[in-house]
């Protein structure tokens, strides 16, 4: 199963690109991942908060692909602890007809557009984080589901 993690804007602080490749480097034992990364929009001090989402939708959505299972990582989609998201992929993984992608928007969240394709929305916590945090968090999750789904020793209760 390929797993495609696309996102707006650049992952700015090295200590958390450093995580990301920590997590990516070991993912690649478990599934074929491929990060995406949306240029974040050039001068948008033009734009409304709407005009602003509406053009980062387009660049998303030019990035899925039909037959793609869509997933939302946004504040008001489901919450899952994490052996429930590594049953979730795992569900995921046999289902979907292509490949899984999961998406973090940029500042202002997503076009309404983005949210007419996608297929299901996770939310990661209640809590707020920065949108480039949020990347080491996703994948550091998407590697204990795979340690999970293998009985490996990473993840404890």
């Amino acid at each position: 199963m390929k797993i495609t993690f696309l996102y707006v804007g650049k992952t700015g602080d090295a200590y958390l690109k450093d995580g990301i490749d920590k997590y990516v480097k070991r993912l690649k034992h478990y599934t074929r991942l491929e990060l995406v990364e949306i240029p974040e929009l050039k001068n948008t001090k033009a734009l409304t908060e709407q005009q602003q989402k509406a053009k980062e939708a387009e660049l998303i959505l030019k990035k899925i692909a039909p037959v793609d299972h869509v997933i939302l990582l946004d504040e008001n989609g489901i919450e899952l602890t994490s052996k429930q998201f590594a049953a979730y992929l795992d569900k995921k993984s046999v289902s979907a007809a292509s490949g899984l992608v999961f998406i973090v928007g940029g500042p202002y969240g997503f076009d309404q557009s983005v949210y007419d394709r996608a297929n299901d929305k996770l939310s990661l916590s209640q809590m707020t984080f920065s949108h480039q945090m949020i990347r080491l968090f996703f994948v550091e999750q998407l590697y204990r589901a795979f340690t999970i789904l293998k009985g490996e020793p990473y993840h404890h209760e």
